[in-house]
C-alpha cells in the first residue's frame, strides 16, 4: 500500500510541480470503459486516482477499488461523499470538511461518527478543506449537503474561507462546483485563494480542454481533477494530457 501521499503533494507544491488526478464514480459501473480509462491513466502517468461520489450505493466502492488495483499501480485516494465511504483497500482518504457551507454534520458531525473506523482502516488521512463554488446550476453535492455554494464572483470570500480552513489546521484545499457543474472554478477564485493561503490547492469540475487545464494550473492549482468528461469518453485523456 502506498504511503506518504501528503508528502508527495507538499513536495510538488513547494517545487511548483503540477499533478493530475482522475476521479472515478463507483456508481458508473461500466468496467469495460473503466478498464480503458485505467490503461490510458497508466500510459499518461496520472499521479492519483480519486474514487467517490455523492450518491454511492453500498458495496460499489470496494468492488471498484479492487478493480482499479488489478489494473493499475497508481495511488488511490477516496473522495468520500458520505462518512460510510471508507475502504482500507485504498491508499488514502481526503478527510473533507465542507468549509464553504454551514451544515455542522459536514463540518464535524459525520467525522465523529466515522473517527474510530477511520483510525482502524490504515488509510493515510488527508485533512482537507472542501469548498463548493457556484458552478451555474444546482449539483448533487450542494443538494445532498444542504448547503449553498460560494458565489462565483466573490474571490475574497473564497480566500477568507480557504484561509480559515488553513488556520483550523487543514493540510489541503479542494475546490469544485460539484459533479456535472456547468461552469468551472474561475481563475479569479483560484488566484485569490492561492494568494492568501499557503496550502496545496486541488481544483476540479468542468475541465474539458487543454486550455482549461493550463489556465487552472497557471492560476495556482497544484492538482487538477478530471472526472465527468472522461466517464463516457476515456480517449479524451489523450487530448487533455
Amino acid at each position: 500500500m502506498n504511503k506518504g501521499i501528503l508528502d508527495i503533494i507538499l513536495k510538488a507544491f513547494s517545487t511548483n510541480k503540477k499533478l493530475v488526478s482522475v476521479l472515478i464514480d463507483p456508481d458508473n459501473r461500466n468496467f469495460g470503459q473503466l478498464g480503458k480509462l485505467l490503461s490510458l491513466c497508466n500510459q499518461k502517468a496520472i499521479d492519483f486516482i480519486l474514487v467517490g461520489g455523492s450518491l454511492l450505493s453500498e458495496g460499489n466502492i470496494e468492488e471498484t477499488i479492487l478493480f482499479i488495483k488489478e489494473k493499475s499501480k497508481i495511488p488511490i485516494i477516496i473522495f468520500p461523499g458520505t462518512s460510510s465511504q471508507i475502504d482500507n483497500n485504498a491508499d488514502a482518504i481526503l478527510l473533507l470538511s465542507l468549509v464553504s457551507g454551514r451544515n455542522a454534520n459536514l463540518l464535524i458531525g459525520k467525522h465523529v461518527e466515522s473517527a474510530f473506523r477511520l483510525k482502524n482502516s490504515g488509510l493515510e488521512i488527508l485533512p482537507t478543506g472542501y469548498m463548493l463554488i457556484d458552478g451555474g446550476k444546482q449539483t448533487t453535492a450542494s443538494y445532498i449537503s444542504f448547503t449553498l455554494p460560494l458565489p462565483a464572483d466573490k474571490p475574497m470570500l473564497a480566500a477568507a474561507t480557504a484561509l480559515a480552513a488553513e488556520q483550523l489546521g487543514m493540510k489541503l484545499l479542494y475546490m469544485d462546483g460539484g459533479s456535472g457543474a456547468a461552469n468551472q472554478v474561475s481563475t479569479e477564485i483560484i488566484k485569490s485563494v492561492r494568494q492568501h493561503t499557503n496550502l496545496p490547492l486541488i481544483v476540479g469540475g468542468g475541465l474539458k480542454t487543454k486550455q482549461d487545464i493550463n489556465r487552472t494550473f497557471e492560476a495556482g492549482a497544484t492538482i487538477i481533477v478530471l472526472g465527468t468528461a472522461l466517464e463516457n469518453n476515456p480517449e479524451l485523456l489523450n487530448e487533455l494530457i
